[in-house]
């Protein structure tokens, strides 16, 4: 049987009040995104599409839940096989490729987790748990391009 959760966000965005701007076809790409009980969250269009470099902008935060839902599979996959993680980091890269009609897609995701554990007979179970972590992930689930891993893994210095 399946369960189903729902998330609820709103989004608010008024146009920008400055009539030169507005007769070159020009618009504020800034809004802000409402989650209860949250903080307001400012977002923007990335600087390439003439955001406000400043802000979150889809892009960032679509990687932003991939690389946290993966760690956070992975957390729960470790400690399923008593792995004992010490430190968890990535530099994840997200490829999007835009065509000349102006659409794109994200075409894939490169995860690059660096974790450190205790034992060191666990690496490479540590190593091949992201395959499992992976198939947990409910983003990585939902998205319609690959997200790739390039983990390494390393033992606590004493």
């Amino acid at each position: 049987m399946a369960f189903k959760h729902f998330f609820k966000a709103k989004a608010k965005w008024t146009s920008n009040q400055n009539p030169i701007a507005s007769t070159e076809r020009f618009y504020s790409k800034s809004h802000q995104i409402q989650i209860e009980g949250k903080p307001v969250l400012d977002v923007s269009a990335a600087k390439a599409f003439k955001g406000n470099p400043e802000l979150y902008n889809p892009e960032d935060l679509l990687l932003s839940s991939v690389v946290s839902c993966h760690m956070m599979s992975y957390l729960y996959v470790c400690a399923q096989h008593n792995i004992e993680v010490l430190e968890y980091s990535d530099e994840a890269v997200a490829t999007l490729e835009v065509f000349a009609d102006g659409s794109g897609r994200f075409t894939e995701v490169q995860l690059n987790p660096r974790v450190v554990i205790s034992n060191p007979d666990k690496i490479q179970q540590a190593l091949d748990l992201h395959k499992n972590a992976n198939q947990l992930c409910f983003i990585a689930n939902s998205c319609n391009f690959p997200v790739l891993h390039h983990a390494t893994c390393e033992i606590a210095k004493s």
